[in-house]
């Protein structure tokens, strides 16, 4: 698929927030070389085809950040920025099976290729494997860590899939999904750092909700994503979430404001999965002309607001320069 001249602009401008740590983001690409090299065929070849699939590396990217913020001058900072994206890419396998979708980033996914029983394993693998990446520096707090926030994940999918194909959910039920499935692995990743050894770092609050504010502000893009951005630069088809039974903060605030014919309309679209109660452009011209994705934009912009509050208790330099522009760099993709 041929990248559009606004994906290659964010490319750009990622790089150049995270030129910090380029350098490091580099090795971390190394070490899944080497680790899936050791790997099982198998799991090497679908593990390097999803990882390879287009990620933008943010949440290592955070990993590396905050680690050199704060002083971190070893080697756990590449291992765990690794482990961090092995389980986002974990979670992204399994969610493409539970949603039986067929494109991820442009590309078919996984399961489409190799089936839901490889792929499913591959994922257990992935997760499984970051544990014991853990375990062999002994870094019990760091595990520990990383399964909580893996838990509440775990949690937050759980509670997704039994609202599934239901439009009429509450938006504070919105908000705890989101809290667990997206922005738990956020928050993880910038506080993880102040936990590597020998270095005499103490986790703060302030990391946990600088990474939690990010990761709601990135899940409210990614819902206004998906009624304004074009099929090529969401790389999956419009209104995914919709045809998937998934209830968006869009969709969530724009049902009390249609009459009872056009919301059993949408709702028939999130039970089957078809747009044959009423068509894509019609559903696409009621969120646009309602009012919705400028108030979920100001949602999105106070939770990247906070982010950089949050970043402004962080110690002065380079690093937390980068940290608050990537919180507002995100914003920009929904703007």
């Amino acid at each position: 698929m041929k990248a559009t001249v606004s994906s290659l602009r964010q490319a750009r401008q990622i790089r150049q927030v995270f030129g910090p740590v380029l350098d490091r983001l580099g090795e971390v690409e190394d070490f899944f070389s080497k680790e899936f090299e050791r790997a099982e065929p198998m799991v090497r070849d679908v593990a390097t085809y999803v990882l390879g699939s287009g990620g933008k590396r943010l949440r290592p990217a955070l990993v590396l950040l905050v680690s050199r913020m704060l002083g971190y001058t070893g080697e756990r900072d590449v291992r765990y920025a690794a482990v961090v994206e092995m389980i986002h890419t974990a979670t992204l396998i399994h969610d493409d099976i539970i949603d039986g979708s067929d494109l991820r980033r442009g590309k078919p996914t996984a399961n489409n290729s190799w089936g839901n029983e490889t792929t499913v394993l591959v994922g257990d693998w992935l997760y499984t494997r970051t544990m014991d990446l853990c375990l062999e520096l002994g870094d019990v707090d760091v595990m520990r860590l990383l399964t909580s926030a893996t838990l509440r994940m775990t949690e937050g999918e759980i509670l997704a899939d039994q609202i599934r194909g239901r439009l009429d959910i509450d938006e504070a039920t919105y908000m705890d999904i989101t809290g667990r499935k997206t922005a738990e692995l956020f928050a993880a990743a910038c506080a993880l750092p102040a936990l590597f050894k020998p270095a005499t770092l103490h986790r703060t609050e302030r990391h946990l909700a600088f990474g939690r504010n990010v990761g709601v502000s990135f899940q409210l893009v990614d819902d206004l994503l998906d009624f304004t951005a074009a099929r090529d630069d969401l790389g999956k088809p419009v209104m995914a979430d919709l045809r998937e039974g998934r209830a968006t903060l869009p969709i969530i605030l724009l049902l009390p404001r249609l009459d009872r014919n056009n919301r059993d309309r949408l709702q028939e679209v999130a039970s089957t999965g078809r747009f044959d109660a009423i068509s894509e452009n019609e559903v696409l011209d009621m969120v646009r002309t309602s009012g919705v994705l400028d108030e979920v934009r100001r949602r999105a912009k106070s939770f990247a607001q906070k982010a950089a509050e949050n970043a402004e208790h962080f110690p002065a330099g380079g690093e937390r320069d980068s940290l608050i522009h990537a919180s507002r760099l995100l914003l920009d993709r929904g703007m």
